[in-house]
């Protein structure tokens, strides 16, 4: 008698999370299972760095499903396990405390991880990253007794924070080693919008200042030290410097990794029974104009991607190859920022006002829309993503 083929996905965010979904949703005939190896049942981020960090919604709201729905689903949920090997021969996952669980499709979405941030004192007591909702519930808490709070990095998540921190009434100081904020999402003129957004609200932004050093005493962050000798006073160091892909396990099982998972048009891997989805994937796309692949870190890719994946598995792997716009977003004191395309190696922008603090940046390369960047206007955003999705997608090649 043949069993049921069986789908193992390996990571239970965003990405792991719905393409189990949406395999269940398509009437995936076989067994599907999700192995994490956080111990609660998958969640979504976002929130985490701002409704929750604020005080408006608690870790329970973030829960996807409760943990009643996978059963009920057919989804076999194992959580607070970390797979440690994979045996492509024998088409296995390893763990250190349990036996290997079979797969005839193995989903990596591993996600990833904050990048260390290499400077003396980093481990004090008072330095944060905001991942897993662990890092959330402890990083809420000390914001209600921290007043002096040193965020390192102007990204999304550096700056999301900061904005709730700030919002709360603390005393909060930005360094960002680049000489703008944001720099690798947005063009220069959306980064100084925000720069000057954050500084209106009481907020001291320090731009091309590596951090050096964290100073402490009895174990506790007190200060921070910057390249050219700056000390500014601290009581909570929160650190977004980046993340660096979860691809150690690809890795090891011999698959082909470089800053990510490498994976061909269809998701697939260099082993056509092993693909990738999520940040932890590296793939090309039409929309990147200046690089041959990309790693792209947002929900929406997430999500896009495990929708897609369900449907080559679905469909027999005739499906088109995976195309979806990118995009992104983030909000600040109140601004909705929605970023559609990719935007790096544009020539000129227009920028159009809407009125009431809406506007937004249309980048262009020669006559080649690239990305908009919009700020409380919706409108625009959803007709750059219909412009940049109006060409024919290529087609995914067969395993």
């Amino acid at each position: 008698m043949v069993s049921a083929p069986r789908v193992v996905i390996v990571g239970g965010g965003h990405a792991g999370f719905h393409a189990a979904i949406f395999l269940r949703s398509g009437s995936w005939p076989g067994e599907v299972t999700v192995i994490d190896a956080q111990a609660q049942p998958p969640y979504q981020r976002p929130p985490l760095s701002k409704d929750f960090l604020a005080g408006k919604q608690e870790l329970a709201d973030g829960e996807f499903r409760p943990a009643s729905f996978y059963p009920e689903h057919g989804i076999e949920l194992i959580t607070g396990e970390r797979v440690a090997a994979i045996d492509r021969t024998a088409r296995t996952v390893a763990f250190a405390g349990r036996a290997p669980i079979r797969y005839d499709e193995l989903v990596l979405a591993t996600g990833s991880r904050p990048r260390a941030l290499p400077v003396p004192g980093a481990e004090l007591d008072g330095v944060q990253f905001l991942v897993t909702r662990d890092d959330a519930a402890a990083l809420r808490e000390r914001l209600t007794t921290a007043e002096r709070i040193v965020v390192i990095g102007g990204g999304f998540i550096g700056l999301e924070t900061a904005a709730v921190a700030a919002t709360a009434g603390k005393r909060v100081t930005i360094f960002e080693a680049a000489d703008r904020l944001m720099v690798r999402g947005v063009s220069e003129p959306m980064s100084r919008y925000f720069e000057e957004l954050h500084r209106s609200h009481g907020s001291r932004v320090v731009l091309s200042s590596p951090v050096a050093a964290i100073e402490g005493a009895g174990g506790r962050v007190r200060a921070v030290v910057t390249a050219d000798g700056t000390r500014e006073k601290a009581d909570l160091v929160i650190t977004g410097i980046g993340v660096v892909p979860n691809d150690d396990l690809a890795a090891n099982a011999g698959l082909v990794t470089g800053d990510g998972i490498l994976v061909d048009a269809g998701l697939r891997t260099s082993d056509a029974r092993i693909f990738a989805i999520g940040d932890c994937a590296r793939f090309s796309t039409r929309y990147a104009a200046d690089v041959p692949s990309v790693r792209l870190e947002s929900v929406q890719n997430a999500t896009d991607q495990a929708r897609f994946l369900a449907q080559r598995l679905h469909d027999g792997f005739t499906a088109a190859a995976y195309d979806a716009v990118p995009w992104f977003w983030t909000e600040q004191f109140g601004r909705r920022l929605q970023i559609a395309g990719l935007t790096s190696g544009f020539d000129r922008f227009d920028q159009v006002f809407a009125g009431d603090g809406q506007f937004s940046i249309f980048c262009y390369r020669g006559e080649t829309l690239l990305g908009c960047e919009s700020v409380n206007s919706p409108r625009d955003h959803m007709r750059a993503r219909r412009t940049l999705a109006a060409v024919e997608a290529p087609v995914a090649p067969r395993p």
